[in-house]
Order: structure tokens, then C-alpha cells, then sequence
């Protein structure tokens, strides 16, 4: 059963995308059993990528929860090695294979920079530093349009690009992203991107909703975490809610998808509570948190300056 009255957005496809979707980054061996407990909730978009090697799992949980296909938006990723636009296709092809599906809601290039060409998802030169290759991401935007022409996506966008590297994007290409996946949550609002977004009808995805909880950002480890902030546990009692479940309302009161993601099946539930309304006060509330606190920047790994011209670049 879908969660009654569960918020939608619609993209500039005007498909519509569910407001809350449920992550399936990390954890790889709990996602099959994490994705049955999602669907059996009423989680009807889920969010996976090429790199997380959560494809296979997120066919057999949806398989297992026996959710028809039409019923759910699924949102994958390009990974960097697969850049060179002779590799788009066949990079789709493989995550259609591992869903069990043959077309994607919404396809992403997972970052702007590129890795070399090849299997090695993490290739490295003798000295241990990242080997770049060298197409530009707008070429491998261009090869995921023929895509959409195709069937195999139904919409396709960006993730972790830089306003610069979008708007680049947008002059030299011709399907507008439907979405741009970004780190977002209360200590990291950026909010002129926000509004750049919606001037340019380009719906956003927040990744890390709840900002510091991953135990992966080690940036984030030397501050208190986000979900306990006193002004979310307040504004939450006034709705009898968790300081997390504030931070997701929060996301979609600003027109955003979240996707949070668990495998415990006690808090893949009480994430989807997180959709429902704040009063317009306790949203200004929680948009003056902003520490402008970036916890997920790979620019060192992945041989590519990352968020130039956006908050929160150390």
C-alpha cells in the first residue's frame, strides 16, 4: 500500500516524483531486505547507483514485495568510468539489466568529473592518485539525451554539479536536467542555488538529508549532530515529531525530494512521516540553521575542484 497522501513534485517532464525517496548508498548486503521493508511502508521512489553495487538487491527487494514497476519511480546514476559517450549506453544497459526493468524514472551523471575509460570504478596510476580521463561531462550528457529518445529513461539530470558546470550545461545541451541531486539539509541550505533551480525549472533531490548522521563524513564528526540541533527538537514537539523527521519536512516544504535511507525498519517507517507540513514560521526557523557546512566533497579523490562557486568549499 503507498503512503496515503504521500507529497509529490512534478518535474519539467511532468512526470512526478514522490517527495520522500528511500537511499540505498552503502549497507549493500542489508538493501534487499532495507528495499522489502521501504515498499512494504509505502516508500514508493527509490534512489540507487551504479557505484553503491545496490542495483541487484533493489531488484530483488522490490521482486519480493511484489510492487508493480509502473507504481515506483527509480532513480540510478552514470558512474565516472563510464563517461566516454561510446560507454553511456552500455553503462545504462548494465543498471537496467541488475533492476530487473527497462527504463529508469530518472538517470543521473552521478558527478562531473570523469574517470579513465575501463572496468576499474576507482582506477589509480602507480602513485595511488585518482586516473582521470579526459570527456567533457557535456558529451556524456549529450549521449544520455539518446537515451531518453530511446525509452531506457524517462528523464535524465545531474548530480553534484557546480552552478557554473550547470549552466554551461544548459547552453550546450537540449533536454533541461529534470533534477540535480545535491548535498542538502538544514546546516547546508544554499539557498540562491535553490532559487536558481527553480528560475530554471530544475526540480532538486537532497542527498544526506540529515546532513552529519553518516558515520562516512569525517568532517562532520568534530560538531554535534544535526538531527539532535535543539531548534529541530523543538520546532518538533509543537508536531510531535523527531528532530529528523523535521529536517525532511523542512526539504519538501521547499518544493525538494529527500532520500533518507535506514535499513532499520523502525526508522525506514518514521522517515516517511517526515511528509508533513511546517508552519511557514518554523521553516524560516530552521532556514536561519544554515552553517554553510559541506560534509561530502571528494575534489581530493576524484581529481576534479568540486563546488567552486557554491557554499560551504573549504
Amino acid at each position: 500500500m503507498a503512503y496515503a497522501n504521500a507529497t509529490k513534485f512534478k518535474l519539467n517532464t511532468g512526470a512526478e516524483i514522490p517527495a520522500i525517496g528511500f537511499g540505498t548508498w552503502q549497507d549493500k548486503e542489508s538493501q534487499e531486505d532495507a528495499v522489502y521493508e521501504a515498499l512494504k511502508a509505502g516508500y514508493r521512489h527509490i534512489d540507487t547507483a551504479r557505484v553503491y553495487g545496490t542495483e541487484p538487491a533493489v531488484a530483488a527487494g522490490i521482486k519480493k514485495s511484489g510492487v508493480p514497476r509502473q507504481e515506483l519511480f527509480i532513480t540510478s546514476k552514470l558512474w565516472n568510468n563510464c563517461h566516454h559517450p561510446e560507454d553511456v549506453e552500455t553503462a545504462c544497459d548494465a543498471s537496467l539489466k541488475d533492476l530487473n526493468t527497462d527504463y529508469l524514472d530518472l538517470y543521473l551523471i552521478h558527478w562531473p568529473s570523469p574517470f579513465a575509460r575501463g572496468d576499474k570504478m576507482f582506477p589509480k596510476d602507480k602513485d595511488g592518485k585518482p586516473m582521470v580521463g579526459d570527456t567533457d561531462y557535456v558529451d556524456t550528457y549529450k549521449a544520455m539525451e539518446k537515451l531518453v529518445e530511446k525509452g531506457k529513461c524517462r528523464a535524465i539530470g545531474i548530480s553534484n554539479f557546480s552552478k557554473g558546470e550547470l549552466e554551461r550545461l544548459l547552453e550546450e545541451t537540449s533536454i533541461p536536467p529534470a533534477a540535480h541531486q545535491i548535498e542538502s539539509h538544514p546546516y547546508l541550505a544554499q539557498h540562491s542555488f535553490d532559487a536558481f533551480h527553480k528560475q530554471k525549472n530544475i526540480h532538486i533531490t537532497q542527498y544526506s538529508p540529515f546532513g552529519n548522521q553518516n558515520e562516512f563524513y569525517s568532517s562532520g564528526k568534530d560538531i554535534g549532530k544535526l538531527i539532535d540541533d535543539p531548534i529541530l527538537a523543538e520546532i518538533g514537539k509543537k508536531y510531535s515529531k523527531s528532530g529528523a523527521q523535521v529536517a525532511l519536512a523542512w526539504g519538501i516544504a521547499h518544493g525538494r525530494s529527500v532520500i533518507p535511507k535506514s535499513k532499520t525498519p523502525s526508522r525506514i517507517k518514521s522517515n516517511l512521516e517526515g511528509d508533513f507540513k511546517l508552519d511557514p514560521g518554523d521553516v524560516q526557523k530552521i532556514d536561519e540553521m544554515d552553517k554553510k557546512i559541506r560534509f561530502n566533497d571528494s575534489s581530493e579523490d576524484f581529481g576534479w575542484n568540486f563546488f567552486t562557486d557554491l557554499d560551504g568549499k573549504k
